[in-house]
């Protein structure tokens, strides 16, 4: 009986639990949004990570597909953090399986330098804030 009253409470705290903590599943779906190519390959940000910074700079994963991969060149994930007004950047982190498995060392902000990939995350980047700050 004792066995029983324990398992009930402890099922219904489980319960309780999972109502006002739900598991965030969400955090691990990417939404991919390509831009223009180059001849390089392609790159790709994640809608889904969009994120504010306390400097008003926003962060995003993106990701890198070289048009040839080898063993040597495969696909580089990017922690970015975008700076609108100035159309500048900084690569926070870098991965290649993973976000984040290295921290950049570089943590000045840099222009694009025509780098046409890079661009075209901060025009999409940043037009998609502009367009979430209106709705």
């Amino acid at each position: 009986m004792k066995l029983k009253c324990m398992r009930n409470i402890l099922f219904s705290h489980l319960i309780l639990l999972i109502i006002y903590f739900p598991i965030k599943t969400d955090a691990l779906i990417h939404d991919w949004i390509a831009v223009p190519s180059s001849q390089y390959g392609e790159q790709l940000w994640d809608k889904n990570s969009f994120q504010k910074n306390q400097d008003s700079s926003i962060r995003v994963f993106s990701k890198f597909i070289p048009k040839r991969t080898t063993k040597i060149t495969k696909e580089i994930l990017y922690t970015m953090d975008i700076d609108c007004s100035n159309k500048s950047f900084k690569d926070v982190a870098i991965g290649q399986k993973t976000f984040n498995k290295f921290k950049s060392k570089n943590s000045e902000w840099q222009s694009p330098n025509g780098d046409k990939l890079i661009l075209g995350i901060i025009d999409q980047v940043c037009t998609f804030d502009s367009n979430k700050n209106i709705s």
